[in-house]
């Protein structure tokens, strides 16, 4: 006896795949072949189950990822758009100051310099802090065999 899997289930699989792939040009047709459903049923279904449609999360997780780059780094806003799957750098700014009620620029601003952001992990640290000292057997040391 076989069980099948609730239908959620083959949606989230689509959603996992928007999720991880958020910057490819992905469609609906590509994510309703994930779920195994048809486009039109998977639309429905997925706004259903999600509460919004399929697009709209796409672009969502793209915003998302966008503003945490413009939060965190200081690649060029065309740079960002790019990386996250836009292909038109007006489109992505109109649709980030539509959601965010701020330019690209105007939320970067909003948040302090990335460089000050940066952190030099630990174990970097300890590497260039070890003393330099030479051991008695390294190689040019005084009465070295």
């Amino acid at each position: 006896m076989t069980s099948e899997l609730p239908a959620s289930r083959h949606l989230l699989r689509a959603r996992d795949l928007a999720d991880a792939r958020y910057a490819d040009a992905l469609t609906i047709a590509d994510l309703a072949r994930v779920a195994g459903l048809s486009p039109a049923h998977f639309s429905r279904e997925f706004r259903r189950v999600f509460g919004e449609p399929p697009h709209r999360y796409l672009i969502t997780r793209r915003l998302e990822r966008a503003a945490a780059l413009l939060r965190s780094t200081d690649w060029s806003i065309a740079r960002i758009a790019l990386s996250v799957g836009w292909d038109s750098i007006g489109s992505f700014t109109s649709t980030f100051t539509r959601v965010h009620g701020r330019s690209p620029g105007a939320y970067r601003r909003s948040y302090p310099d990335a460089t000050l952001l940066a952190q030099v992990p630990a174990c970097v640290v300890r590497v260039h802090a070890r003393p330099r000292n030479r051991t008695f057997r390294e190689a040019g040391s005084v009465g070295a065999d």
